[in-house]
């Protein structure tokens, strides 16, 4: 078995909860935008959005539009705020495995399709974000999962060669292109079936890691 050097890991369902519907709805408020046309709008627009082809303002703008809507100032900045919440809800028994692996000497990395301010938001709602020795985020290269070329980044980022790197995506279509490129890989759906794969998959040791109570790893 091709030993796993290094765990690679994207953040919206697997490092966090699933969206938080308090912070949707503040979303519908805010725009003034009915359930389906926000919906719509919304998913119409983010993988532009994540990949960096938008950035916030023309996000929200393009989002608005749809129903006619003209976004005051105040009311982009509080919908890119609701757009972080909906996304800062954390996985704690997944975020308490990173800290272990950190602890323990284990190369961390983030690959992520995220947009330019939800990753300023979330970098300062969360400080162990910084404690990965390496991130990816797609607004940033103008790519996104599953574009080879953003797997490649985040290998290079983490100095460790592919086939040795972890990748965990909820996605199916990003776990065969992790595949694609050579990457290990598991999709994650719960935290007690990811765990029965790692341990199907000989894997087992990386989760039973405690690693030094010395190092300084940020908290939840």
């Amino acid at each position: 078995m091709t030993p796993v050097q290094a765990i690679l890991f994207d953040y919206g369902m697997v490092l966090s909860a699933p969206p938080d519907p308090a912070a949707w709805q503040r979303m519908r408020t805010i725009s003034g935008l009915s359930e389906d046309l926000l919906h719509r709008e919304y998913w119409a627009h983010r993988h532009d959005y994540d990949r960096g082809d938008l950035n916030a303002q023309a996000f929200w703008n393009k989002t608005a539009a749809a129903a006619g809507i003209v976004l005051t100032p105040a009311q982009l900045a509080a919908l890119i705020e609701a757009d972080t919440d909906l996304w800062a809800q954390l996985n704690p028994p997944m975020i308490d495995w990173v800290q272990r692996l950190q602890r323990a000497g284990i190369r961390t990395g983030i690959l992520s399709n995220m947009p330019d301010a939800m990753e300023t938001g979330l970098r300062a709602r969360h400080p162990w974000i910084e404690s990965f020795d390496h991130h990816t985020w797609s607004h940033a290269l103008n790519l996104a999962k599953p574009e080879p070329e953003i797997y490649r980044h985040a290998a290079e980022g983490l100095a460790t060669p592919p086939e040795n790197i972890l990748f965990i995506d909820d996605r199916a279509e990003n776990i065969a292109a992790a595949l694609s490129i050579g990457m290990q890989a598991i999709q994650y759906t719960d935290h007690a079936t990811f765990e029965q794969e790692m341990r199907a998959r000989g894997l087992a040791h990386l989760l039973q890691l405690q690693g030094s109570t010395d190092s300084q790893i940020g908290t939840i």
